[in-house]
């Protein structure tokens, strides 16, 4: 490993052992698009494996948003686990049947999330 990767490493280490739970939710989300976005591109360029590989990371994400949810916290708690868990079912079918549609159809519903989860962030932000 370089210098530089090293360098890179330890600051998003050290970004996400300092951040607060929102700050963590919303970077969770924000690299959730950033995979959603590179498996599209690869799909498009016919790189099966690195769509396959941006789409096993998304998963894990999604994965981890859906076991990190309290859903006896809110109300609308068990509606977010759904669709924590149609979106991880539909990524391992785009996977599978290499289906860059489903990708989108996912990308399409968290970006509106992680957009909403960031504004939350910030307003927790402003009221602290």
């Amino acid at each position: 490993m370089t210098y530089s990767a090293q360098a890179r490493s330890r600051y998003t280490a050290d970004a996400v052992a300092t951040a607060s739970p929102a700050r963590l939710l919303v970077m969770l989300f924000d690299r959730l698009v950033l995979d959603l976005v590179n498996a599209e591109s690869a799909a498009g360029e016919g790189d099966f494996g690195r769509m396959s590989s941006e789409l096993l990371h998304a998963q894990d994400i999604v994965l981890e948003l859906r076991t990190s949810l309290d859903v006896k916290g809110w109300d609308g708690a068990a509606g977010l686990a759904a669709l924590y868990t149609w979106i991880f079912s539909e990524l391992v079918a785009a996977n599978v049947k290499r289906d860059a549609a489903r990708i989108a159809t996912c990308r399409g519903l968290v970006e509106p999330l992680r957009d909403t989860w960031r504004q939350a962030a910030l307003e927790l932000l402003q009221t602290a």
